[in-house]
């Protein structure tokens, strides 16, 4: 994120940063960059698909930092793309960087750590379930959140604490603090009255100007825009580059990078504001370039303006105004839902841009996209959000378009980033008629709501009746991922799900003092407990299989929350741990009747079987018996198999429209 280089070129001059005791004070937080930072740093699995417990523990072992000393938080995430989609080629970049950095993992690369920067399927959504339980204020920004953040900390005086060079661009009044200086893990004891701290350290925009020749602050804004961002990359500042003499300056690494930062910030040191020095830097520039790139230059140093957003209306009232928000036309329920976290960024994506970014995972990169099974759950949230825009469209004779609206999914083929268009799924007539387009979905009964999500997974309510209701909708997803999953659920890998969801189940009643029964204590003792698997034990067919259901429950995760919620909400930090479930399912393939571990509680004994009965209720009986194949079968099966191949070579994988519809009544004539 922000401006490439700037934050090494920071680090090295350590004089940018001063000492700081955070303590009394309020403090805007960055979202994004925390969950990112906390994921990482509490060493959780990220080749299994994440362990959302110990990354849950971090966040609350943070802010109880915070409380500690006295701090107020307030965190402010990201929202989706805005309408101009500038940051897609930057966006398009990175996700190519995580499919590179899952593909490494998936051949062997380290488990903890970094893992290339790959965050787990639903760590964010892991993030804001946290945070809420421990009544911390969040807001969700329309788009990107960096100038409502900036305009905020100034509002209150305060620091902005985040890990984004573009917090050295703005001017904060009170400053911004990296995270990889706050040291949250080591809170003092005040030798004062004030109390205990966390130290840190801060980012001075004056401190940072002074050093070259006072330094105009102003101009920070356009040495990021010619330096490049996520936003800007303007080939032909490379001309002024290659022309302009810039002074060396006498300090810093004299890498490539780090030169160009600190001669460019010399250079325009010698102007009083931006307008003098935009009109130098085009004297470089070919004539008829000239007006294009100063439009360009001032259209993106607006981009360091703290916004005229006031987020400290919604932290006060619930709600903010917002222009790009009232631009987008989309109904005040759903602005209000993204505005709380309630709504993710993938909603407004679909919604505004018909685009959406599917993020990969450490799966087997041979076979198709693990998101490939949650298809027709992504196709009718498509159609529930695009009905009305449809509606509108189709009233005008004047445009040729299809019957349904369409959704350009960015996914992996392979090894390799495509775009794939997507085709909605009409709702059924009698979930959704002309009567309720989508600023009226909130109207529409609960009862009618429900049915629509289980008919999406093809479950019925009544063989959920035996689940406890805050696991009614993993269980619903695990059942349509039994039937759907290519290749087919193995019998050991939904053995080992569910018994992780068990004990998950067996840890909420032993912390809890009133759910809290003695056999369940003795039984969480003797429940084998996550630990790390070495490399050697990765089972890859199993990771994909895995990979499938979490997208399968991040889909059902965002369609019920687009109902409404239906359903109740899982605790996805009690719901998936990638290291117990490997472990578990390594355990039950060599024995299959390992799956006898709650033998000491009867209760969560029924509850496993319950689990069980009930996906398999979904499936023929033989659904998981090993089948022997003829040659004939075996033969007939490669025939099809080759000719199914060959079909999909004609056509290129980029410009495919999928049609997986699951309700039959629903099909689209071509």
């Amino acid at each position: 994120m922000g401006v490439p280089g700037l934050t090494g070129f920071v680090e090295e001059h350590g004089g940018f940063l001063a000492a700081l005791r955070v303590r009394r004070t309020k403090l805007v937080i960055d979202g994004s960059s925390l969950y990112h930072r906390l994921f990482f740093a509490c060493g959780a699995d990220v080749r299994r698909g994440g362990d959302y417990g110990p990354f849950a523990a971090a966040v609350g072992a943070f802010f109880g930092s915070l409380r500690a000393c006295s701090v107020a938080p307030c965190v402010v995430l990201d929202g989706g793309r805005d309408a101009a989609d500038g940051k897609l080629a930057t966006l398009r970049g990175r996700a190519a960087e995580r499919l590179r950095a899952a593909h490494g993992l998936s051949r062997g690369g380290g488990g903890g750590g970094g893992g290339g920067g790959l965050l787990p399927l639903l760590a964010r959504e892991a993030f804001v379930q946290a945070v809420r339980r421990l009544g911390v204020p969040l807001a969700q920004c329309f788009a990107e959140a960096d100038r409502e953040i900036a305009a905020l900390a100034n509002r209150w005086g305060c620091p902005v604490l985040t890990l984004d060079s573009d917090f050295c661009i703005f001017d904060l009044r009170a400053g911004y603090c990296p995270l990889s200086h706050f040291q949250w893990q080591s809170v003092c004891s005040g030798d004062d009255a004030l109390g205990c701290y966390i130290p840190a350290r801060c980012f001075s925009s004056e401190r940072f100007c002074s050093h070259f020749g006072q330094l105009n602050k102003t101009l920070l804004p356009l040495f990021a825009v010619m330096n490049g961002n996520d936003y800007v990359n303007l080939p032909a500042l490379e001309i002024f580059f290659s022309k302009v003499q810039l002074p060396a300056g006498c300090c810093g690494r004299k890498g490539r990078r780090h030169v160009r930062i600190q001669g460019l910030l010399n250079w325009l040191s010698r102007f009083a504001e931006p307008t003098e020095a935009i009109d130098n830097v085009l004297k470089y520039l070919k004539k008829h370039q000239r007006e294009e790139i100063r439009a360009l230059l001032h259209a993106s140093m607006e981009g360091y303006t703290p916004s005229d957003v006031n987020l400290e209306d919604f932290f006060q009232h619930g709600k903010y105004e917002s222009q790009a928000a009232r631009e987008s036309d989309l109904p005040q329920w759903v602005l209000d839902a993204l505005a709380k976290g309630e709504l993710s960024p993938f909603i407004s994506d679909a919604l505004i841009l018909r685009s959406t970014f599917l993020h990969v995972q450490v799966e087997n990169m041979q076979r198709a996209s693990a998101h490939s099974t949650a298809l027709p759950i992504r196709q009718v949230i498509y159609g529930l959000l695009l009905k009305l825009s449809h509606a509108t469209e189709a009233a005008s004779p004047s445009k040729q378009i299809n019957k349904l609206p369409v959704v350009c999914e960015f996914d992996r083929i392979q090894k390799t980033l495509k775009k794939t268009l997507v085709q909605a799924a009409s709702p059924p007539t009698d979930f959704c008629d002309d009567h309720f387009p989508l600023d009226k979905l909130m109207e529409v009964p609960r009862s009618c709501r429900l049915m629509l999500l289980l008919e999406t997974l093809g479950v019925q309510m009544s063989i959920l009746e035996s689940v406890p209701s805050h696991l009614q909708l993993p269980v619903a997803v695990t059942c349509y991922w039994t039937r759907s999953s290519e290749p087919k659920v193995k019998l050991h890998q939904l053995k080992a799900l569910l018994l992780m969801m068990v004990s998950g189940e067996l840890n909420r009643t032993t912390n809890d003092p009133v759910l809290n029964f003695e056999d369940d204590s003795i039984a969480s003792n003797q429940f084998p407990k996550e630990k790390k698997l070495q490399n050697t034990d990765f089972d890859l067919d199993a990771a994909h299989s895995f990979c499938q259901w979490q997208c399968c429950l991040q889909m059902c995760f965002y369609l019920n929350q687009l109902l409404s919620s239906p359903l109740s909400e899982p605790d996805l930090t009690r719901l998936y741990s990638g290291t117990l479930v490997h472990r578990l399912c390594q355990e039950l393939k060599s024995t299959p009747s390992a799956d006898d571990v709650f033998s000491l509680s009867p209760k969560m004994t029924q509850l496993y079987q319950d689990l069980l009965n009930t996906v398999k209720s979904t499936v023929p009986p033989d659904f998981f018996q090993k089948k022997t194949k003829t040659k004939s079968e075996s033969c007939r099966k490669k025939k099809a198999c080759n000719k199914t191949k060959a079909s999909r070579c004609a056509i290129p994988e980029t410009q495919r429209l999928c049609d997986v519809n699951r309700f039959a009544s629903l099909r689209v004539d071509d």
